[in-house]
């Protein structure tokens, strides 16, 4: 099943950049189909933004803990550029859940995050990331990387100069 076969046109809209789709608090049961532009998902810790992912083009996002429990959300959904998405209501995110493949993709990149945040090693983190996302690097500011790979934005123009293509295994 794809978004496509979902949902309707009507449930399309554009965001500005800085716009949030929820934010701490809210109870929000929507999935979010990126059609173009760019979203940050992030908790506050102590009053510093913790980048958890992105969605993009082409990609899925939502406040998987409100989705699924339907209580308040810890988390921040919020355009950092103009961002165009539709908005698969929670019936229709159900019937796609219920398609095995697009939970599988949801958990596994959950999964691919938490190795990112446990790896004390800049180099690894933005090889992984680099080889799981490239698109990434296309589609989302250098500044906001840096905070999702927790380190500085000259820290990530360093490792971005040097030759780290070699392989991870």
């Amino acid at each position: 099943m794809s978004i496509s076969s979902t949902t309707s046109i009507k449930n399309k809209f554009t965001l500005k950049k800085g716009d949030y789709l929820c934010q701490m608090g809210d109870i929000n049961t929507n999935l979010y189909y990126i059609v173009n532009g760019c979203v940050q998902l992030y908790i506050l810790d102590n009053n510093e933004e913790r980048i958890i992912r992105f969605g993009y083009k082409g990609s899925t996002i939502c406040a998987l803990d409100s989705l699924i429990t339907q209580q308040p959300t810890i988390y921040y959904l919020q355009a950092i550029r103009q961002t165009e998405v539709i908005i698969l209501s929670s019936e229709e995110t159900t019937r796609l859940l219920n398609d095995m493949e697009g939970i599988k993709k949801l958990i596994i990149q959950f999964q691919e995050r938490e190795i990112d945040l446990l790896t004390d090693s800049p180099i690894l983190r933005y090889q992984r990331v680099l080889k799981r996302s490239p698109l990434l690097f296309q589609e989302v500011p250098q500044k906001y990387i840096a905070r999702y790979l927790r380190m500085t934005a000259e820290t990530l123009s360093r490792l971005k100069n040097l030759d780290l293509s070699q392989d991870l295994d």
